[in-house]
């Protein structure tokens, strides 16, 4: 079905409408229907007329002319409407238009002498985004942006109507628990019908009310239960706390699937098809969450929404980021026990950490379906309320370790809910910190003192690569290094051992391959000369995580000299082929959901301060030497990803780097053609990643790497 509303006048009170639609055969009876978004249907005069155009370009035959129509219709209270095409031979195909009637009152009053919109009006790509551009006007930028963004992306009538008739091989039922207490009666109405309008149908709603007091939220679920089957509800005789109610609602579930919903939030109408799309595209899955966003109090305005990385381990330790819109097998929450009262507010954050160590698969959908309404007292809108909470995730987290027999230690942040893992251990295995370098004695001698200062990790050396340099002071300093720390080696490479570079000039990539090689250390830290220690327990903290057996790189927190952020990770596909995630904000600023300023998994990290097993680096063959200067460290970190290994960001250590100081900026025609043949390079070995970084949310902008809609 195609189909045109080539013109929508608002006069004398009413839309009137004309335009044409053709069905995928000729011959095909065309049936049309106006409805509001709540689904209801306006009764529409329908007039048709010949449109030879129609047949002429659709079916290459003039005389197939009966598609074009007319018609008018009064909009009420000028909501929208929407035009739904289908064709009797095949009712199932729906095409659906919209007709934007509070936009055409809007441009009616424009053009009837209202200021002031004109501007507004010429920018809008449609008379829609027109409407939404007067409708939150008043907002912040990004607030605006994102409150027209969340409209766009609502599944209207006809996507509604669609998800509604497909059919999935695996069709799960899913359990909704929600525990209920003193619910405000408005916000219960939206919670419940938000489930009831679910275009997947196969679920039930389980209820315990833990208020057993509050006879009208008692009377108001029982009128919707009268209407609804699927609405499943326990009065239970006393408040048993949110871990204990929830577990009571978890009781009545039948469902295949147990999803988590709080009793003042509400659903997107396609989370469930959502999930189940995701169960079917993915050969099933043990748990599944999405993207969130908040509301107001009236359930309006939305804003702060939450995109999230694929699963991240790492920053599930240091943030219940998973947190709405949650589902997990049933067979699974009930193995681990369900919610376990100890850990009141932080129950869910306690249960997500364990069903995911009975879970072979974690499943993330990108869109925002569940939002969190913000009213006074709630803990998404006011941290101080519940302070206690944060301290039960703290709990949480320590449980989630001691249960593996991993000695680690979890403390506080300076961000509420936001932790920080040491690993503890006692041994230090032997680390070789490598650092290239040709003169620049100052950078150099900066970075070794700092290095030879660090009193909580000593056992290492300092694997010094001499590359081709010029002055004799600086091979003078070398000697005056060995001479002062016998921990200090200086091994030569030469130019001839760069065999992709060009000329035989500067190979990054073949100086670290032949430091490797040189190398006592069970691990080798990449570091430039152009580096200084920060933090003296910074190669404790990258170390404990390096030990684990599924870590193949850890990267730190880069800082410019004025104290803003150089590196903080790096999102692979964005401007191009890589970019340093939030580049100069300052030090203490969080970012995005605290993703600036605490660990977790990334695609890549720089190689400016790396640390990696020698035996890793070698099973994934060092680094790729046709990438001479740029990208080498992006493409080793791919590589570990491909293996199977997580490349961790260690928010936590922290370390100066006054960036290109030892080669210069990319400044002259011959370094900047290099860039590109570089840049060409990784975005044809890597093209299957490019534009897709797990890490990095779909929705967001891939012209940089702060966390903003496109």
């Amino acid at each position: 079905m195609r189909s045109s509303l080539d013109s929508v006048v608002y006069l004398n009170g009413k839309v009137t409408c004309a335009g044409w639609a053709a069905p995928e055969m000729a011959g095909d009876e065309v049936c049309l229907t106006i409805r509001k978004e709540d689904g209801s249907i306006l009764d529409v005069q329908v007039s048709r007329v010949k449109r030879a155009d129609v047949g002429q370009v659709i079916y290459q035959d003039a005389s197939f002319d009966k598609y074009g129509l007319t018609f008018s219709f009064e909009p009420g209270e000028m909501t929208n409407c929407y035009a739904v095409f289908t064709s009797k031979e095949h009712p199932k195909d729906v095409l659906e238009q919209l007709i934007d009637c509070p936009g055409l009152l809007a441009a009616y009053r424009y053009q009837h002498g209202i200021k002031g919109r004109i501007r507004r009006l010429q920018r809008a790509k449609s008379i829609k985004d027109f409407c939404l551009e007067e409708k939150y006007m008043d907002l912040e930028p990004e607030e605006k942006k994102y409150a027209i963004w969340y409209e766009k992306q609502y599944p209207g009538f006809a996507k509604r109507l669609k998800e509604k008739t497909t059919h999935f091989a695996l069709h799960p039922k899913f359990s909704i628990i929600v525990p209920l207490y003193h619910t405000p009666l408005d916000f219960l109405d939206d919670m419940i019908q938000s489930v009831q309008k679910q275009t997947y149908e196969n679920w039930e709603l389980c209820l315990a009310n833990g208020s057993p007091e509050d006879e009208e939220l008692d009377a108001q679920v029982r009128k919707y239960m009268s209407k609804e089957p699927r609405i499943k509800y326990r009065k239970l005789e006393k408040n048993l706390g949110i871990a204990g109610n929830t577990n009571e609602a978890l009781a009545l579930a039948t469902g295949s699937y147990t999803a988590l919903l709080d009793h003042d939030d509400f659903l997107s109408p396609n989370a469930l098809f959502e999930f189940v799309k995701a169960i079917n595209e993915n050969g099933d899955a043990d748990c599944i969450y999405s993207d969130e966003d908040k509301v107001d109090q009236e359930g309006k305005l939305h804003y702060f929404p939450h995109f999230k990385s694929d699963y991240n381990p790492d920053l599930l330790h240091t943030n219940n980021y998973i947190c709405h819109f949650f589902a997990v097998k049933t067979s699974i929450i009930k193995k681990v026990g369900g919610f376990r009262p100890n850990f009141d507010g932080a129950q869910d954050f306690d249960l997500v950490l364990r069903c995911i160590d009975e879970s072979k698969s974690v499943v993330h959908v990108p869109k925002i379906l569940y939002s969190w309404r913000c009213h006074k007292g709630s803990t998404s809108a006011n941290t101080d309320s519940k302070s206690y909470a944060f301290e039960a995730g703290k709990r949480a987290l320590q449980e989630y370790y001691d249960r593996h027999g991993i000695e680690a230690k979890v403390d506080n942040t300076f961000l509420p809910g936001y932790y920080k893992t040491t690993y503890l251990y006692t041994e230090r295995p032997l680390v070789t910190i490598v650092i290239p370098n040709k003169d620049h004695i100052e950078d150099l001698d900066r970075c070794v003192r700092s290095l030879l200062a660090t009193k909580e990790y000593t056992n290492f050396e300092i694997l010094i690569i001499e590359n081709n340099s010029e002055d004799q002071a600086t091979f003078d300093y070398y000697e005056k290094l060995k001479k002062q720390d016998e921990r200090i080696r200086v091994e030569t490479w030469k130019m001839d051992d760069a065999r992709h570079s060009e000329k035989h000039g500067f190979n990054y990539a073949a100086i670290q391959n032949f430091a490797a090689k040189k190398a006592n250390g069970e691990y080798l830290l990449l570091l430039n000369n152009d580096t200084q220690v920060i933090d003296p327990d910074f190669l404790v903290s990258m170390v404990g995580y390096a030990r684990r057996s599924d870590v193949g790189a850890v990267g730190a927190k880069l800082l410019y000299e004025d104290d803003t952020v150089q590196h903080a990770g790096v999102i692979v596909g964005v401007e191009g082929v890589a970019f340093h995630q939030f580049l100069e904000y300052p030090e203490h600023d969080p970012g995005y959901m605290g993703r600036a300023s605490f660990s977790q998994d990334l695609s890549a990290v720089t190689g400016a301060c790396l640390l990696i097993r020698k035996k890793v680096y070698e099973e994934v063959g060092g680094m790729d030497e046709h990438l001479a200067v740029s990208y080498n460290d992006v493409d080793l970190c791919l590589k570990l990803r491909e293996a199977g290994y997580l490349v961790v960001y260690d928010a936590f250590a922290h370390l100066y780097h006054y960036e290109s100081r030892s080669r210069g900026y990319e400044d002259s025609p011959q370094k900047q053609a290099r860039l590109a043949r570089e840049a060409e390079y990784m975005k044809n070995k890597w093209k299957h990643v490019m534009g897709t970084d797990p890490y990095y949310n779909r929705n967001l902008s891939l012209k940089n790497g702060y966390y903003k809609l496109p």
